[in-house]
């Protein structure tokens, strides 16, 4: 009897080995998913799995679907998510400081991209990549940013500078301190650029009055003024397709 009490409590005592803990589903979700993007590209899929293929450099081990769709429903869509300020992708449920960081570091390459395309080129003979890299970096701004591209005499981008920054629906302008920078570049001529975040490109009658002022100081230091954008969400207005340059 001693003998089997002291073997059944070895017995007992003897270690059980549990099978393996189940990988999570999306584990195998991301492969998939980056499988997906190599075959088909970036029309294959919609905007939340792009958006989630960017965030799982922010969360390794999490997965990331539920806050890409709820990133998408807050802001509209993926332009806009990728154009957000910091305040306003804080606002949503589960966004940390590491989400904003890959988003911003995206929105940085693509503006880098953009820029590399039309500077030191001629901005006219490389206008659809101008108007693109404008719309890449102001479209999504919820407040208004003046911008200037200065050109040399041959119509090449030389700098592009944000000049001002203001609210929803103003930003000021000094027009002699866009001349006097111009100078300092040896500018010969300037694309004037801003946003309008109402989603209504058309000018305001102060747009076209700074317009008419920056066109008349510039003719008088020789500085062409080729033209005024505004960059709305969905489309642009040109002032010299407008026939107010």
């Amino acid at each position: 009897m001693a003998t089997q009490t002291k073997k059944s409590k070895k017995a007992a005592q003897k270690p059980t080995t549990s099978p393996p803990a189940p990988k999570p589903h999306h584990i195998g979700h991301r492969q998939r998913l980056r499988e997906r993007f190599r075959r088909v590209g970036r029309d294959g899929l919609q905007d939340y799995e792009l958006l989630e293929l960017i965030l799982f450099h922010a969360a390794p081990r999490k997965d990331m679907k539920p806050l890409a769709k709820e990133m998408i429903k807050a802001c509209g869509d993926l332009s806009a998510v990728l154009g957000a300020s910091a305040e306003r992708l804080k606002e949503i449920k589960g966004v940390t400081d590491n989400v904003i960081t890959e988003i911003h570091i995206v929105t940085a390459v693509a503006q880098y991209l953009g820029q590399s395309r039309i500077m030191y080129r001629q901005a006219i003979a490389s206008w659809d990549a101008l108007i693109a890299y404008c719309r890449a970096s102001m479209a999504e701004k919820q407040v208004e940013e003046f911008r200037v591209l200065f050109l040399d005499r041959q119509n090449r981008l030389i700098a592009d500078e944000v000049v001002s920054t203001g609210t929803v629906d103003h930003t000021p302008v000094y027009p002699r301190e866009v001349m006097k920078r111009a100078l300092a570049l040896s500018a010969a001529a300037l694309i004037i650029v801003h946003n309008h975040p109402s989603g209504n490109p058309e000018p305001s009658k102060a747009d076209i009055e700074m317009t008419n002022q920056l066109r008349d100081i510039g003719k008088s230091l020789g500085i062409v003024l080729h033209d005024h954008l505004i960059i709305a969400r969905q489309n642009e207005t040109s002032f010299k397709n407008m026939g107010l340059l």
